[in-house]
């Protein structure tokens, strides 16, 4: 779809506000940190009719290419600075904008003109269970304390785990079946999230109608997505970002859909399946032909396991063999471990990220995975751990950090985590003198 000169224009404008919106909100998270941190220390308790743990104060798609085209807001050729920034974006035929530059960070990821970073959560639920918190405290209330965490890298992706409608008819026989508000959109992107995948099993709890709102909302927000629609070829088409001279396809595809006729086919409107891996290595073998680098984001696994089974570990391999420079999976609601193969990073589950979870439980266990790569789809991966506390993803600190580590180390395979969460190989690793 091409955009209109007026079209053009209103986006451009929007995003300009865009980054002007997130540059305040990283000058003042620090200082807003501390007020809220005192606030809630006076002001915490049990709301009536939430657990403890839930409790809170207060209150009740054809391939699709967005290009970089290096110059700054005002039109004029960007001075490259020590950390490259990204630039101005041309709109894509879905709608969706990039943001134009990388704020700044303390511990930066974000990489050089050689390297791009990449982030990646697990499972995005801002609706649904925890409506009542985001009525009361903002949708943009998840986000509050990990906002470096997200807008520091290059493009940050994650799995949209609710269809965003406000119509929709349910879809019967499965035990649980969600929706969200398009008002949680703006405040996702405003956190950083460039790309989303689609591809699970819940795409499709409010019907067709549902997944065309939520692709709908999502191209009107400016958000990315893959791994959905209207037949099989536009659910398979990987969605390339351009940036810093660099292109990154993502492909959504799920290993857990409820049923058979939710599967996107030559003349049906669905999910990007992968029971059978055929038609998601033909997707990743074709996206590789044009794109730098290649990231698959997976839905499958078991429900509450820290491991995954043999199938997926295979599958995983599969992926990599047909040209996936790195495999995220999502779906089992918990953490589970690294694994490196011919090279490249698989990261089994990143678990729940904005969800309704117990904090004391493994499902409260969450972080946001960083890569920073090259064009020869050479990777180093970081694990920031964190913990999921009323809905608000948390970086865990001293020894609760460790233990999440030495954690995720216990269930990797081959691999280990550092003190820093630093994912290398085992016979690398040096221990400490």
């Amino acid at each position: 779809m091409t955009l209109s000169r007026s079209e053009s224009r209103q986006r451009e404008k929007a995003q300009r506000e865009k980054k002007r919106r997130r540059t305040l909100r990283i000058s003042v998270v620090l200082i807003g940190t501390l007020l809220v941190v005192a606030a809630l220390g006076l002001t915490l308790g049990t709301k009536a009719g939430l657990p403890d743990w839930l409790s809170w104060p207060g209150g009740g798609n054809e391939k699709v290419i967005v290009q970089d085209p290096g110059k700054d807001e005002d039109g004029a050729a960007s001075p490259e600075p020590s950390v490259q920034p990204d630039s101005e974006l041309t709109p894509d035929e879905n709608g969706h904008e990039e943001p134009d530059a990388s704020p700044p960070a303390e511990e930066g990821i974000a990489g050089t003109s050689e390297h791009i970073s990449l982030s990646f959560v697990g499972d995005l639920m801002p609706g649904e269970y925890i409506n009542r918190i985001l009525l009361d405290k903002g949708y943009d209330f998840p986000y509050q304390k990990v906002l470096l965490y997200l807008t520091e890298p290059d493009i940050m992706a994650g799995n949209l785990e609710l269809p965003i409608t406000t119509r929709g008819t349910p879809i019967e026989g499965t035990p649980y079946v969600h929706k969200g508000s398009p008002e949680a959109l703006p405040p996702l992107r405003d956190a950083g999230f460039d790309v989303l995948s689609l591809a699970n099993n819940h795409a499709l709890d409010q019907g067709l109608e549902g997944m065309h709102d939520t692709m709908k909302h999502l191209q009107e927000a400016g958000i990315g997505y893959m791994g959905v629609g209207n037949n099989d070829v536009e659910a398979f088409a990987p969605y390339i970002v351009e940036r810093k001279g660099f292109k990154v396809a993502y492909i959504g595809v799920s290993g857990v859909i409820p049923f058979t006729h939710l599967k996107a086919d030559r003349n049906t409107p669905g999910i990007a399946e992968t029971y059978d891996t055929t038609r998601a290595v033909a997707a990743i073998a074709s996206a590789k032909e044009e794109a730098d680098l290649v990231i698959v984001m997976v839905h499958w696994g078991e429900d509450a396991a820290d491991k995954p089974k043999n199938l997926h570990r295979n599958n995983a391999k599969e992926y990599i063999d047909a040209g996936a420079d790195i495999v995220v999976g999502s779906h089992p609601h918990v953490l589970q471990g690294f694994e490196k193969y011919k090279g490249k990073w698989i990261a089994y589950s990143l678990g729940n990220f904005v969800y309704a979870t117990n904090p004391k439980s493994p499902q409260g266990d969450t972080g946001v995975l960083d890569a920073v790569c090259n064009k020869a789809g050479e990777c180093s991966l970081k694990f920031n751990p964190m913990n999921v506390i009323q809905s608000q993803p948390t970086p865990l600190e001293g020894e609760e950090k460790q233990q999440l580590l030495q954690r995720l180390s216990s269930i990797s395979f081959g691999v280990t985590l550092d003190s820093e969460g630093s994912v290398i190989q085992r016979e690398t690793a040096v221990k400490a003198p």
